[in-house]
């Protein structure tokens, strides 16, 4: 078996699981603009930027903003998330995630973050993986958000290594569409259907180990 020289890990859905805080952040500004907005629309946000994401919302109530107002709307999400995701534990790590990233580190593998969002640090502070990755690469380093392969080519870049010695892990569309344009094998978290455009989909990390890149 031919084991990669390292992992990139998006946070988002991978990590930890910060859909929950983004929802109720999302829908208190659709709330405000009186527009409809579900557990459904929020998941067709994943791994998409603020401003895009807050642009999605206004389209769908058939509202526009000038980008001064769209700011000042982003920036208040933000706010509400911030709040929301200050209070996480290590209890907040997704089930498995510590266990194969010490697995990882046992066979001198090494280990990334590749996430488009700018709360990154604040997140990892939080549960206590600040620590853990050998690079960390976020929303407030890029200039291109998923599905530009910017995050996961600087990563790669940072540790010396081609993407074709990496594996990226994702839960997006978004995300895996960016690692396949930056020619990454790329292991995609949750549903087989919305993620086919991956190398491989696991359900979640509860499971895995080292035998999945056999299969990649």
């Amino acid at each position: 078996m031919t084991l990669p020289k390292a992992c990139i890990f998006d946070l988002d859905g991978v990590i930890v699981d910060t859909v929950p805080a983004h929802y109720v952040a999302w829908k208190a500004m659709a709330d405000e603009l009186n527009i409809p907005f579900s557990e459904t629309d929020n998941e067709q946000l994943k791994g998409v930027s603020r401003t895009e994401s807050m642009k999605r919302i206004l389209a769908m109530g058939g509202i526009e903003k000038s980008n001064i107002e769209i700011e000042e709307m982003t920036t208040k999400k933000n706010y509400i998330y911030v709040d929301i995701i200050s209070k996480m534990t290590p209890e907040d790590v997704l089930p498995g995630v510590v266990r194969f990233l010490d697995l990882l580190d046992q066979n001198h593998i090494q280990i990334a973050l590749g996430s488009s969002s700018k709360n990154a640090p604040t997140i990892l502070k939080a549960v206590g993986l600040a620590d853990r990755f050998k690079v960390s690469v976020d929303g407030n380093q890029i200039s291109h958000s998923k599905p530009h392969p910017e995050v996961f080519l600087l990563g790669a870049d940072r540790m010396g290594l081609n993407p074709s010695e990496c594996v990226v892990f994702e839960d997006a569309i978004s995300g895996v569409q960016a690692a396949k344009r930056g020619n990454f094998k790329c292991v995609g978290v949750g549903d087989p259907q919305v993620l086919n455009e991956a190398d491989l989909v696991v359900p979640d990390m509860k499971n895995i180990d080292l035998t999945i890149f056999e299969n990649i």
